[in-house]
């Protein structure tokens, strides 16, 4: 039983190390706002360290695709604008 317990707190140890999160905090659902900086980002076809530049050169690889006058609607355009002013709200501010 103390081996267990041992082999746990150990695993435990290693997770927090290897991927900076206790494994419990997996178990948490995420917050809204994760959740829509996840969906962001995949609309954008970013990873969550992308900088600025990242952002905008993907936002507008997005817009010429979606753009009305290339075949898309004027809702992509927005869903796309707002995809990139959640991500760069994210950003850390640089004068």
């Amino acid at each position: 039983m103390t081996r267990l317990l041992v082999l746990l707190v150990l695993a435990s140890v290693v997770c927090r190390w290897a991927l900076g999160k206790w494994p419990w905090d997996y178990l948490r659902p995420q917050t809204t706002r994760q959740q829509a900086l996840f969906r962001a980002r995949k609309l954008l076809g970013i990873d969550a360290g992308a900088n600025r530049d990242e952002i905008l050169a993907a936002h507008k690889r997005l817009v010429a695709m979606v753009h009305p006058d290339r075949g898309g609607t004027s809702e992509q355009v927005h869903e796309a604008n707002a995809a990139r002013d959640l991500l760069l709200d994210e950003l850390p501010y640089q004068p």
